[in-house]
C-alpha cells in the first residue's frame, strides 16, 4: 500500500505529540496519541508491558521526578504495512533534571482509527552501547 503524504505527515506529528504532552504533564490527553488498549512495552526498563491508557498514565505518574524533563523524537521512519496499519521507528532523547541524556529506540504499530492515527503498540528499547565494529 502506498501511504499518502498527508498520512505520513499526520503520523509524524502523532509521534512528536507524545513528547509535548508528556513534557507538559497533559497525560489526560494520552488518547490523542494512543489507542485505549495500547500495549506499551518497557521491558528494557524493568516494567514489562503496560496495557491500556490507565496503566500507562499510572506508570508515568509513578515515576515522578525520575521522568525526563524533555522528550525529543528524531529520525522518524514510516514503513508501509497493511491497509490501515503502519510500522514506525524513531529515536528518542530524554533529558533529565541533572542535564544527563538517555537515548531510546521506539518501534510503533500505528493504526488508523476514526479520529485519525493512533499508536496501538510501542516497544521502547534503551540505547546503552555504541556501535562496535566487528561485532
Amino acid at each position: 500500500m502506498t501511504l499518502p503524504l498527508e498520512d505520513r505527515l499526520a503520523i509524524t506529528e502523532l509521534i512528536a505529540l507524545h513528547g509535548h504532552l508528556v513534557d507538559e504533564g497533559e497525560l489526560d490527553r494520552a488518547a490523542e496519541v494512543f489507542t485505549p488498549d495500547v500495549e506499551y512495552d518497557v521491558t528494557d526498563f524493568g516494567q514489562g508491558t503496560l496495557t491500556g491508557l490507565p496503566q500507562l498514565v499510572d506508570a508515568s505518574l509513578a515515576l515522578g521526578t525520575a521522568n525526563p524533563v524533555a522528550h525529543h523524537v528524531t529520525n522518524v521512519v514510516i514503513e508501509e504495512s497493511t491497509e490501515g496499519q503502519v510500522r514506525v521507528r524513531s529515536k528518542g532523547l530524554g533529558i533529565r533534571t541533572d542535564g544527563s541524556c538517555g537515548s531510546v529506540t521506539y518501534v510503533d504499530t500505528v493504526v488508523r482509527v476514526g479520529a485519525g492515527w493512533r499508536i496501538s503498540r510501542r516497544k521502547v528499547s534503551a540505547r546503552r552501547t555504541p556501535l562496535t565494529p566487528g561485532s
